[in-house]
């Protein structure tokens, strides 16, 4: 299992911690290059850190890391080409990266919607647009077919109180998700979202002002990111040729 992905390489947006560094570490392990995209940021999008993107690449084989605001623009452009000048192709795009703002709708201001839509639903269409066409590139010269791969969040499925951006966001992501795979399906380049349960910093940062959401976070906290890796590391593998345009749950 160690050369599952061997010769293959990935793009990992927010790869710096949680999901986003088990994925980057579990693709490493099976023999991926991976360039981990992250500009350190807090939950809700900023101070940033760029130092944690370099120290993430130090925990990963294979890795290097690009610190850069996935909504910025031309910043889709640059990760591609980062990643096709260093590793010579690219295979698998993580879209992972995300921010959220706890504002009602009301109060919020258009600002704050619009930097979390631009971080968690335009940059994975940025990043998408920028991919397809190497990769489509890739399969024509007789290359396996690439994969991309889209982290939802079950706020995109059930909605919650003070994260309309962040819902709305997540629930464009699996119509993005469905679009892509039909439009991508002629080059077999496949394209499934997950939406993910672990013990991360966001399951961490719930309060227990809301005792449902309260008891939600004691069942995912002991939950481990890994399980999500595996999943995506899956849909990246060829045993998984063939699967495309589906919204699975990652959890145990």
């Amino acid at each position: 299992m160690q050369d599952l992905l061997a010769g293959r390489s990935a793009i990992v947006t927010g790869g710096a911690r949680g999901i986003g560094l088990a994925v980057a570490q579990t693709l490493g392990l099976l023999g991926a290059k991976v360039l981990i995209v992250d500009n350190g940021a807090a939950l809700d999008g900023g101070p940033e850190d760029p130092a944690v993107t370099e120290l993430a690449a130090m925990r990963v084989p294979g890795a290097i890391g690009l610190a850069l605001d996935v909504g910025a623009e031309n910043a889709a452009e640059q990760a591609v080409g980062m990643a096709i000048e260093t590793f010579g192709a690219v295979d698998l795009l993580v879209n992972n990266a995300a921010i959220e703002v706890d504002v009602r709708v009301g109060d919020g201001r258009r600002d704050d919607c619009e930097r979390v839509l631009r971080t968690n639903l335009v940059a994975p269409w940025a990043l998408a647009t920028a991919v397809v066409g190497p990769m489509r590139r890739q399969a024509r010269a007789g290359r396996r077919p690439g994969a991309i791969v889209n982290l939802g969040s079950a706020v995109g499925l059930l909605g919650r109180a003070g994260r309309a951006a962040e819902a709305a966001s997540k629930a464009g992501l699996v119509g993005l998700t469905r679009t892509l795979a039909l439009e991508l399906s002629d080059a077999m380049i496949a394209c499934n979202a997950i939406v993910p349960y672990a013990g991360t910093r966001a399951i961490r940062a719930i309060g227990d002002e809301d005792s449902d959401l309260a008891a939600f976070r004691e069942r995912t906290l002991p939950l481990a990111a890994s399980d999500v890796a595996n999943l995506v590391a899956f849909l990246a593998s060829p045993q998984a040729a063939g699967i495309t345009g589906q919204i699975g749950r990652a959890h145990v």
